[in-house]
Order: structure tokens, then C-alpha cells, then sequence
């Protein structure tokens, strides 16, 4: 489905496309965004390249009134669909266009995406990217097909589990290549999540034209599941005609259908569907997960309590478990839970800090994990606490503690705590971002913080009045011989130009750096008109930094780059997070 604002472009385009007029759209206001802004020979080679040669038929998805229910319209479905666009936000969001990625190489967008996936992006760099990578636009013209680089897409959705954006995809587009794999992993997600009826919600959403064993099968479990007998029969006994079910599925539906009397209680792993029938039907059910369990069964059987931690003696089962939390498919909590039972005499809890030494694994960290809760002396705890943490990365399981150490650390009074723990202690905090942003307090004698930089903190800006401050503010800062002009300030005058802006007089006496650079090869990107190409060096340059703490060198030639390829709206954002002092 496409939102009414994304009906409006693409019903445009298509026009466009179908009938080779140029529309000329009027520009109101300098803040407005032409998104259809281009020569008429990439128009053409457009038209040609995508072979459009009539209207895509574009239907919508309809919530439903139950939540997360999305009911979908199909027609036409044996017959060859037009080439449709697949995405989430109109191009104009972030000033980007259609044909963002027409002018580069595939295989470099497949090179860097892969760069991209390795690192561990930070908050503004994962936006940035979903906001690029989830634009309406034509794929690449060259070694990556519309196929191949939507799969690229939804790979990443799954890999990431970003279950919110996997549904409003879902519920924005109609029909599109690997709908069943979104489907897919939403359905073992929320199974995994031991909440089957919102499984059953999002396996229903797929067209009961396109066949898909797992989903086709755990809907007939569905239909079970709320007492429709006689549908799923028919759905059952059509699925065994058509010859895509196997004993193991028929007997457990037999049984849950109430047809054979007695279950066979086998247990099958192969995938987490028969996993789940299994653990519902095979009496005083059991499992023993090991290395080679799937994630997802790992994390089922965490949220439904069938893992049992009391008595574990075994140190391979430990272990198994220990490496499992690492993963992130076994509760945390639930290794101190571990740690807690293992028992250990008087004497090795009253020596901990040199009993240990005689042990090894998780039988060291669990003495002194029990030597933490004993402690009273804050000196002492911390010692052990950091003590604890050596333990950890030793065996390579930092993830299991970083947030316990968080926690124990903060619930110290700072007070307490001597001098020479206070930046250990600091450095291993874990502090929590307010998602909300300080006020801004205005300095007209700096100006990066000056009133000036409204053009970037608020909505509406008031640009003549902008003007007018930026006049004011020149000459008192023209007075000051001593004021230093940082390279904020310079991207501040390049962006104020950049923008139209009438530059004052004054500026030409001011001594500003000079030695400000911007890759050569990233101003290729704008001249060649590859805009997508360099939103993904952007995200790649980030990286993991929080924009608020990037340098300000690296600050320049970003905004810089986005100010020559007119990207105003990512601009501003940046700027809005890097430029004012936020009280």
C-alpha cells in the first residue's frame, strides 16, 4: 500500500511516464522541494530503462480494527504485474529523488552495504539509513536488479529485526518479491515471543494464492487453535492433496483436531513451528538446547518457562547457557539465577578474592558473584565488582554483565565511592539518552550559537528576520578583534549562502580557517548525480559516532556536501543536533 501523499507522486510520474509530458511544477516558497527536477535526457533514459509502458496497478492495505490486523485486497493474481516501486517514504521526506541510485554502480551499493552492515551504526546513522534505503526510488541501472536490491532491503529488516518497520512495510506495500519471508519472520518472532494469537494475526497476512508451506501450515494451526475445526480440515486435507505435508504435521493436526485419540509425542527441531506443535503435544515435554539449537527456539523456550535452571550440575549445560545469553537467545537474569545455586563452603565465600584462583569458568565468576551480594564495604564491592567484570571478558561473555555492573554501579552512592574507583566507576555506567532535546539558550556573541541558526532549530523559520539578525550580529562581531572564528562558524556563512542568503560586508575582513577540505571523490557523487551513493558514504563516515559528538572537520565536509546536492532537510537535522548549546 502507498499512503495518499505517495499515490499523489507516483500517479504523477506515471503520467509522466506514460504520456512523455514534463510537468513543470510551480516553486512556492524557497523551501519547497522539486522532486521532479530533471533533464529531459534522464527522463527519457528513465522511460527506457523501466519499459513502463502503462499505469502500475497500485491498491491499498487496510487496518483492520482489531491491532495489527491488516486486511488485503488481491486481484489479477495469475496475471504478469507491471514493474510497481516498493518503499515507505516519498522522496521529498528527505529531499532525495526517484532516481537517486540511477547513476551508480550496483555492485559499489553492494560493497558498501556490506561495509555498512558490520558496523554497529549509532542512533542518527540507523535513521539515516532506513530514511535512504526505504525511499521510493528506481534501482540501480547496472548490476543490481529491482529483485536483488529489495531482497538487500528486506535482509536487512530481518537481520536487524526491526519488527515495527517490517510491519508498516507491510501494511504500505501491496505486493512485493519476498513478502512471505517478512511474514515468515514476524510469525516466529511472536511465536518465539510465546504469543501465538499475535502470530496467527500476521500469518493470515499473506495472499492465500501464493503458496508457502511453513505459513500455510501454521495458519491450519490457527484456524485449530480458535475452534474453526471444519476449516482447518478442508485447508488440511487440501494441503495433504496437493502433497505438502509430512507425517510429523499430519499427526500432530490429527491429534489437535481431535481424529487420532492419543499423541505421538516425537519432538522435532527442524523448525520452530514443529517445535512449538511439539512442546503442546508430547507429554511431560522436555528439551535439552545445545550450540546447534536454533535462536529462535533458544528464545521460546526462555519466555515459556521450559527451561529448568534449579540443579544444574552439569558444566557443559552451564556453559551451553552461559554462551546462549551471550547470543542474546537466553535470559541474562537468569545466569546470576545459575551463579546463585551453585553451592560453595564457608571457607571459599570468606576467601573469595584468592579461592577463586582454584577455579575456573563459571565456577570462579559465581564465588564471586556470591562474595558480591555478602559485601557490605562499598570498597570492597567495588573491587570485586570490576574483579567480576575481568572474569567475564576473559571467557569472551562481556554482554552478560555489562548491564548487571551498570545497574550494581548506580545503585552506589557516588559519595561512597573512593577516589581512586570514580572514573571506573563513571566509564562503566551505562546513562540512558533523553530522547527529548534541551532549550536552546541563543549566544549572539558566538555565532554557531547565535540566534542566526533558527534557519536549523525551528520548523517555520522567519527568514527576513534572519536576515536582519544576521546583520546585527555581523557587526558586533566584527568589533570583537579578539573573537576567534571556529569551523562552526564557518559552516554556518557556507550554509547562509548556500541557502541565499545576503553575505554582510564585514565578513570579507574576518579571518576564517582555510585549510577545510572535502574529499574529491564525494564531490563525484553530487556532480554524477548519485545522490543515494552519497547518503550511504554519509551513514558509512558516521558510523557509530553520535552526530553530537562528531569532529568538527568531519562536521564541515558533511555539511558541505549536503548543502552542493541540496539535501536541506538532513542538513538542518544535523545542524539542529550539533550547533546550539541545549540547556
Amino acid at each position: 500500500m502507498l499512503p495518499t501523499k505517495s499515490l499523489n507522486f507516483v500517479s504523477k510520474f506515471l503520467i509522466l511516464l506514460s504520456f512523455s509530458i514534463f510537468l513543470h511544477l510551480e516553486v512556492k516558497g524557497e523551501e519547497q522541494i522539486d522532486i521532479w527536477k530533471k533533464q529531459k535526457n534522464d527522463n527519457e533514459e528513465i522511460i527506457k530503462k523501466e519499459n513502463i509502458e502503462k499505469k502500475s496497478k497500485i491498491d491499498y492495505s487496510k487496518k483492520d480494527k482489531a491491532e495489527g490486523q491488516i486486511e488485503i485486497t488481491d486481484k489479477d493474481q495469475d496475471k504478469e504485474k507491471p514493474a510497481e516501486l516498493s518503499g515507505l517514504y516519498d522522496p521529498g521526506k528527505n529531499d532525495l529523488s526517484l532516481g537517486m541510485w540511477s547513476n551508480t554502480n550496483g555492485t559499489l551499493i553492494k560493497d558498501t552495504l556490506k561495509r555498512i552492515t558490520k558496523t554497529q551504526l549509532s542512533n542518527f546513522s540507523e535513521k539515516l539509513f532506513i530514511d535512504t534505503m526505504f525511499t521510493y526510488s528506481f534501482p540501480p541501472e547496472k548490476n543490481l536488479s529491482r529483485e536483488e536490491f529489495l531482497k538487500l532491503k528486506l535482509q536487512w529488516l530481518v537481520d536487524n529485526n526491526k519488527i515495527e518497520l517490517i510491519e508498516e512495510f507491510l501494511n504500505t506495500n501491496l505486493e512485493f518479491s519476498g513478502k512471505s519471508k517478512l511474514i515468515k519472520h514476524l510469525v516466529d518472532y511472536y511465536i518465539a515471543s510465546a504469543n501465538i494469537s499475535k502470530s496467527c494475526e500476521k500469518a493470515n497476512l499473506i495472499n492465500k494464492e501464493i503458496k508457502d508451506n511453513y505459513l500455510d501450515k501454521f495458519r491450519i494451526y490457527c484456524l485449530v487453535l480458535n475452534k474453526k475445526n471444519e476449516q482447518a480440515q478442508l485447508n488440511f486435507d487440501l494441503l495433504r492433496e496437493e502433497g505438502r505435508s509430512d507425517k510429523f504435521f499430519s499427526n500432530k493436526i490429527l491429534f489437535l483436531l481431535g481424529i487420532n485419540e492419543k499423541p505421538d509425542n516425537k519432538t522435532s527441531d527442524k523448525n520452530l513451528l514443529y517445535f512449538y506443535l511439539s512442546s503442546i503435544t508430547v507429554e511431560n515435554f522436555k528439551y535439552e538446547p545445545n550450540e546447534k539449537t536454533d535462536k529462535n527456539i533458544w528464545k521460546y523456550l526462555t519466555a515459556s518457562n521450559l527451561i529448568s535452571i534449579d540443579q544444574l550440575e552439569d558444566p557443559k549445560v552451564i556453559n551451553k547457557y552461559e554462551v546462549a545469553a551471550q547470543q542474546g537467545t537466553f535470559d541474562k537474569d537468569k545466569i546470576f539465577e545459575i551463579y546463585l545455586s551453585i553451592p560453595f563452603n564457608i571457607s571459599q565465600l570468606i576467601n573469595a578474592n584468592t579461592a577463586y584462583l582454584n577455579l575456573t569458568g563459571y565456577e570462579a565468576r559465581a564465588l564471586i558473584y556470591q562474595k558480591i551480594l555478602l559485601s557490605d564495604n562499598t570498597a570492597n564491592k567495588l573491587e570485586l565488582l570490576f574483579l567480576l567484570q575481568d572474569l567475564f571478558e576473559k571467557d569472551k561473555l562481556n554482554s552478560i554483565y555489562t548491564g548487571y555492573l551498570s545497574d550494581a554501579l548506580k545503585s552506589i552512592d557516588p559519595k561512597d565511592v573512593p577516589d581512586n574507583f570514580k572514573k571506573l566507576v563513571k566509564k562503566n555506567i551505562i546513562l540512558e539518552k533523553s530522547k527529548e532535546l534541551g532549550k536552546i539558550k541563543y549566544d549572539d556573541k558566538i555565532l554557531h550559537r547565535s540566534k542566526i541558526i533558527k534557519l536549523f532549530t525551528e520548523e517555520a523559520p522567519d527568514k527576513e528576520k534572519i536576515q536582519k539578525d544576521f546583520r546585527s550580529i555581523s557587526k558586533k562581531i566584527g568589533k570583537n578583534k579578539k573573537y576567534f572564528f571556529s569551523i562552526k562558524d564557518v559552516i554556518v556563512l557556507e550554509t547562509l549562502s548556500s541557502d541565499g542568503f545576503k553575505m554582510p560586508k564585514e565578513i570579507n575582513s574576518w579571518s576564517l580557517p582555510t585549510n577545510l577540505t572535502v574529499p574529491s571523490n564525494l564531490n563525484t557523487l553530487i556532480e554524477n548525480e548519485e545522490i543515494g551513493m552519497l547518503m550511504l558514504k554519509l551513514i558509512e563516515i558516521i558510523g557509530s559516532d553520535d552526530i553530537e559528538n562528531l569532529d568538527p572537520e568531519t562536521l564541515y565536509f558533511v555539511v558541505n556536501l549536503l548543502n552542493k546536492a541540496k539535501i536541506k532537510k538532513v542538513r538542518n537535522q544535523i545542524l539542529n543536533l550539533t550547533l546550539p548549546l541545549r540547556v
